[in-house]
């Protein structure tokens, strides 16, 4: 698995110098790495994990520490004709960082590429926790799920323009018989007109002379007849208004019906969720401070007890020997810095023990309060798009509400219209009554027939007009379906993919830390480990008003007996030295499934004592092949191990 995490500055260099004040142990120093390996080897209290902190500033971790005497302190690399500076503060008891480091993003790093002591991959498999949230924070899911959000929309809107069409199509066979009626009746019609016509020019009667006489009557059937179109238009006007009318109706019961299913959120408190919110997000930033001054207090007793010449100052020599070598004899006592009082090793551990305890529960109680805030943001964010939904479907109902009664109110204007155009109608056929005279009454009557033939027939053919448009109208609206068909089919595989690309992506990423993990225990030979890996499980919660499927990464190791049966265990039954070996496998393994070689080019490996010599040595030529630089802290003996090509730093 790749997960897209860019890549490096620039084209890493064959030499790289790291220049450093202040930083752990460390008064001052400049060391230059060659590519490759490279063995920081000594005792303890030679500033070598200082010299690690230092490399991390560079690069832009923020988990170092300033030497216990010094308010600010450096580090400073060279690569090529690059520099990257950093530059550390303590300001209350915490300390800032700013400068221009390697990485802009340095949490891979922390995560799968520093990996001292206080790792927080090696820690987490230390403490029984539940791995996901460490393998998966190097993938951005958040994209993901914005875009199925766009697609499901997308989908939503297809989905209305298909029934919409399916609701045109049943129309179709109804408006085409209705096509075919009016036909019909335009054919009678004509035939009619035709019989009419003919029979009108058969009478005899010298139309021309009578003219004159006859040009008011004629005056008032013309406009009769407009009158009579005019009065038919007001009436197909009005029967559209009320189909109109109709149709809105249906669709203010279904935005009542949707209105209804729908909750107003007014039950409720936003105001108290938002306080909950602020609430929980000052619980976590007094918690990381918290977290951050114990890791410093860590830090310095550490350092206290593997590098005291750091805080004594210049060493003096006395007759029983260099002052170092005194703090460091059978006495095992160390002197304190602070008041020069000589205190207990094991009081001092013992003191170390208990900060890591509190360092790791509240750590514990960080991951819950993150954990507490997701669910309420979560829950909120559901409560405001609902909120939102039911405002826009309020608007929806009263828009149509307003529609109806502005087209009822049209009706009604159409209606006192349709009244007077009778009212009219009548009138002119009352005047055109009384112009007809009896010697001219069958001309007049065939006159009047011929008129009313042709307004039926003028009628007949717009409506046939109207009908034919309205089924070319569906006809193209039904050459789309094909087309949103396919574009739905589309959007639902993307969706599809979509919706299980989180679950493949978990899933390969699962694999793919269990195929290494099984090569470093390979590599390593534990034999009384048969085999390390992750159990990927799924399970349905409730988040709010939804249920969501959310995955657990739990660590699962088989062991064997003394008599070789094999059975599983869990890492809380593993000895100290074996849950630190694991750590640190399921660490480096993280290092390789994310790729972390492209966009880090150190590798730093401390605190490897729970691994022998022979184990060390061939953990550094698995890696040498992967990473730039590959920094290893070990202590002489197991340095001596080393038989691939490196380079040895012993005085910092």
């Amino acid at each position: 698995m790749k997960p897209e995490l860019g890549t490096a500055k620039q084209e890493v260099p064959t030499q790289a110098t790291l220049s450093a004040t202040n930083i752990g142990g460390i008064d001052e120093t400049e060391v230059s790495f060659q590519d490759g390996v490279t063995v920081l080897s000594g005792r303890n209290a030679t500033n070598r994990t200082s010299l690690l902190q230092a490399i991390m500033a560079a690069l832009g971790s923020d988990q170092v520490s300033l030497k216990a005497d010094a308010d600010e302190g450096s580090a400073t690399l060279e690569f090529g004709d690059e520099i990257y500076r950093r530059h550390l503060s303590r300001r209350n008891g915490t300390i800032t960082t700013d400068g221009d480091p390697y990485l802009e993003d340095p949490e891979l790093a922390d995560l799968f590429a520093f990996l001292l002591e206080s790792n927080e991959a090696r820690q987490a498999v230390a403490r029984g926790d539940d791995l996901r949230e460490l393998i998966m924070r190097p993938v951005d899911t958040g994209a993901i799920k914005t875009e199925i959000e766009q697609y499901e929309q997308r989908k939503r809107e297809i989905d209305e323009q298909l029934d919409e069409l399916d609701t045109l199509e049943q129309r179709l066979p109804d408006l085409e018989a209705k096509r075919t009626r009016v036909t019909d009746e335009i054919e009678t019609l004509r035939d009619e007109l035709e019989t009419a016509q003919a029979d009108l020019e058969e009478t005899n009667v010298d139309v021309e002379k009578r003219r004159e006489e006859q040009s008011e009557l004629e005056t008032k059937l013309d406009e009769l007849r407009e009158t009579r179109s005019e009065l038919e238009r007001v009436r197909d006007r009005i029967e559209t208004e009320r189909e109109s009318i109709e149709a809105l109706k249906e669709e203010r019961s279904e935005i009542r019906d949707r209105l209804e299913s729908l909750s107003t959120g007014e039950e409720t408190d936003v105001s108290q969720i938002e306080a909950e919110i602020d609430a929980l997000q000052e619980e976590k930033a007094d918690l990381s401070e918290e977290i951050s001054q114990l890791k410093s207090t860590i830090q310095f007793n550490e350092q206290l007890l593997e590098e005291p010449d750091s805080f004594l100052g210049e060493t003096t020599e006395t007759d029983d020997g260099p002052i170092t070598d005194q703090l460091l004899d059978e006495s095992e006592t160390v002197t304190c810095w602070t008041c020069g009082s000589s205190v207990a090793r094991e009081q001092i551990e013992t003191t170390i023990d208990q900060l890591r305890t509190a360092h790791q529960e509240r750590l514990k109680e960080r991951s819950e309060i993150d954990s507490e805030l997701t669910d309420r943001r979560e829950t909120l964010s559901t409560i405001k798009e609902n909120r939102t939904e039911y405002r826009q479907t309020q608007q929806r109902l009263e828009s149509t509400d307003d529609e109806i009664e502005r087209r009822s109110d049209r009706i009604d204007d159409l209606t006192d219209k349709r009244e007077d155009l009778t009212d009219a109608i009548d009138d002119l056929e009352a005047e055109i009554d009384d112009l007809e005279s009896e010697d001219y009454g069958d001309i007049l009557d065939q006159h009047k027939e011929v008129n009313q033939l042709e307004f039926k027939l003028e009628r007949k053919e717009r409506k046939r007009d109207e009908i034919e448009d309205e089924i070319a109208t569906i006809e193209d609206r039904l050459n789309e379906r094909e087309d949103l068909k396919s574009r739905r089919e589309d959007l639902t595989d993307e969706l599809t993919d979509l919706r299980t690309r989180i679950d493949q992506i978990e899933a390969n990423a699962v694999e793919a830390f269990n195929e290494h993990m099984e090569n470093l225990r390979a590599t390593l030979g534990y034999d009384n480990l048969d085999r390390i890996w992750i159990d990927r499980t799924t399970r349905e919660v409730r988040e709010g008003r939804r249920k969501v499927t959310k995955s657990s990464f739990d660590l699962k190791i088989v062991r064997s007996t003394d008599d070789g049966a094999a059975y599983e265990d869990t890492i809380d039954h593993l000895s100290e030295s074996e849950r630190e070996v694991i750590g640190l496998v399921f660490a480096l393994a993280g290092y390789l499934v994310h790729d972390v070689y492209e966009t880090v080019p150190f590798m730093l490996l401390d605190s490897l004592e729970a691994i022998d010599s022979e184990r060390i040595a061939a953990l550094v030529e698995y890696f040498e092949s992967h990473v730039p630089y590959l920094v290893v802290a070990l202590l002489d003996e197991d340095a001596q191990a080393i038989e691939s090509p490196h380079s040895e730093i012993t005085e910092i």
